[in-house]
């Protein structure tokens, strides 16, 4: 798959910004990013502060990751698209940010892909950008999926492919249709608008999933 992405090149220019924070799933960070960068995207990791952050493995500790930009010197503007992996740690210190719940909503207001792995809806609800929307994510939050005013649906009902190709399709496509590979979150039709903006995605492996 990798050597395929690296033939297709379909992300050349592109830049993604990685919104993580300690306590992230490694496996959601590290082989989508790999997968973004072999398929030619630029990929640096946005977080809360600098240095380093620890990632996880379920409930263990895992390797760290540099911060290229903490979100003080991120500009949203600089980004082509915004992903958002899992784990139950990253996601829930990522709501509890004024900045980080500003940025996602930076990329929505300007019709940019938003991708988001597991438990990382947490943020998106937090951001209250799941009002209308259709989504599925980790079950475990499928309440505060549908608290937020979101349509959960079973990851079982969708036929998915493994999380990082998922992620460079549908960055790469950038369209409303659904697709094979991962799951929409249908963007919701503002007041007095005709079409609807670009849509958020949450995906989901029909693998064994990393998150507990």
């Amino acid at each position: 798959m990798t050597k395929l992405m690296r033939r297709n090149r379909t992300l050349s220019g592109r830049r993604i910004a990685v919104l993580a924070a300690d306590g992230f799933e490694k496996v959601e960070l590290a082989v989508p990013s790999a997968a973004l960068r072999a398929a030619g995207a630029t990929v640096e990791i946005v977080s809360l502060r600098r240095g380093r952050i620890r990632g996880v493995n379920l409930h263990e500790p895992a390797g760290r990751v540099h911060v290229t930009k903490t979100l003080d010197d991120a500009n949203p503007a600089d980004y082509d698209a915004l992903f958002v992996p899992g784990g139950f740690i990253n996601p829930d210190l990522l709501r509890q940010s004024s900045a980080a719940r500003a940025f996602v909503r930076a990329f929505d207001e300007a019709g940019k892909p938003i991708v988001t792995l597991c438990h990382g809806p947490w943020l998106l609800a937090s951001a209250d950008l799941l009002r209308g929307r259709t989504l599925t994510s980790w079950p475990g939050i499928r309440d505060d999926v549908v608290h937020a005013g979101g349509v959960w649906l079973d990851p079982k009902s969708w036929r998915t492919e493994t999380s990082s190709r998922a992620v460079v399709h549908r960055i790469s496509r950038r369209s409303r249709a659904r697709s094979r590979s991962c799951s929409p979150i249908r963007p919701r039709r503002r007041r007095g608008s005709r079409s609807p903006g670009r849509p958020i995605h949450s995906t989901t492996s029909r693998r064994r999933p990393s998150c507990p």
